[in-house]
This record gives structure tokens, C-alpha cells and sequence, in this order.
């Protein structure tokens, strides 16, 4: 299994099983970064928005994901969705592991909702705040779901992202076993316990 960090929420996830991208972003819409061509089976979109809901970016491999795909809906906001609509969280399983991204999620799940998340073997989690929870909250679910490894996404960085959105190191430092890497890869079978920050690759200024 392997894990690829196209900056933002943008994420291509290739198992034994199928491939699979969560949350494309369309030209323009994301300051300072570019999406590549990409392709492959299917893609998972948490919401309409531009920034995570541009489907046509990817290509279509023509092949049909043996992995099964679970479904957790909730909202883009903390106002029921008032504000900012829907989000919808995938969880992939492939490979014997639990991989859940949390799109663009508003709030702190409920018991509900954190009992169908369970305890993912890979979390992807937005930290910046403004659109999304905030480092202080995303730090606070993190720790309530106990994945074995955790990747930030959706928060300003270097030459990329909104600049009403924060920074990761809000985030991590609100973490322990933080690790910054220096790729913007990751196999879970060689990635220790704790939090991943991937390096953006795609930055364009």
C-alpha cells in the first residue's frame, strides 16, 4: 500500500486491491498548487466544493476497486451544515487496514460517528481551521481515534494553501511522536506510530 500527498486534501491511495484519490481540487481553486495527471479506479469526493470535488481531474483506469468503501456522513461546519453544507468521511479497507480521510469536516463526531470510524489504521485529518475543525479540535479527535499513524491535511504552508487557514505546526504541536518527512509518500507498513507530516511536492509560485 502507498500513500500520495498532492497538497491540500488531495490524496491518491494505491493498494493490492484497486486505487483510489480522495478530493481532487480543480485548477485555481487552491493558492500555489497544481494538480498532476493522475490516474486511477476511483475517485472519492467529500463534498462539491472546487477544492475537493473536482472529479474530472482524474483519469479513469477502467478498472473496478476490489476494496470495500464505507461511508460516514456529517457536516462542513459546526451549524449542522448551515454554513457549509455536507461532508461525507471515507474509510477504505485494502490490505487488511483501515484507511479514513475526514474531507472537509466541520466538527467533533459523536459517539455515533465514532463508533463507525473505529480505529482506522490510517487517519488523514484536516487541521487549518476557518472552513475546517482547527488544530485545537483536529488534535482533540485525533487523540479520541487512536489511529496507528496520522497525516495532516488542509492547512497552510509554505508558498501553498488559504491564507485564512493555519498553519500544521498549530496542529502538531499539539501532538506527541510527530514526524516531519521529506517525501510526500507514505507506506504504512514502514511508517512508526504516531503523526506524519508530508512534504508538499506540488507548490507552484
Amino acid at each position: 500500500m502507498k500513500l500520495t500527498w498532492y497538497g491540500h486534501s488531495c490524496f491518491l491511495l494505491e493498494t493490492a486491491e484497486g486505487s483510489a484519490v480522495f478530493d481532487p481540487y480543480a485548477p485555481g481553486s487552491v493558492p500555489g498548487l497544481s494538480l498532476p495527471e493522475i490516474t486511477a479506479d476511483l475517485v472519492l469526493c467529500s463534498h462539491g466544493h472546487r477544492d475537493h470535488g473536482y472529479a474530472d481531474g482524474v483519469k479513469p483506469s477502467g478498472r473496478q476497486p476490489g476494496f470495500r468503501v464505507t461511508e460516514i456522513p456529517c457536516f462542513h461546519d459546526d451549524r449542522g451544515g448551515s454554513l457549509r453544507g455536507t461532508n461525507t468521511i471515507r474509510v477504505i479497507e485494502a490490505e487488511g487496514l483501515r484507511v479514513a480521510h475526514l474531507g472537509d469536516l466541520g466538527h467533533m463526531l459523536d459517539d455515533r460517528q465514532l463508533a463507525a470510524l473505529g480505529t482506522p489504521d490510517l487517519l488523514l485529518i484536516p487541521v487549518g481551521g476557518h472552513y475546517t475543525i482547527g488544530a485545537e479540535t483536529a488534535a482533540e479527535l485525533a487523540k479520541a481515534v487512536g489511529a496507528r499513524i496520522t497525516v495532516p491535511m488542509h492547512y497552510r504552508g509554505a508558498g501553498f494553501g488559504y491564507d485564512v487557514i493555519g498553519p500544521v505546526e498549530d496542529f502538531a504541536g499539539r501532538m506527541n511522536a510527530v514526524r516531519f518527512a521529506d517525501t510526500n509518500e507514505l507506506d504504512p507498513a514502514e511508517t512508526p506510530y504516531g503523526v506524519t507530516v508530508l512534504r508538499c511536492p506540488t507548490a507552484v509560485l
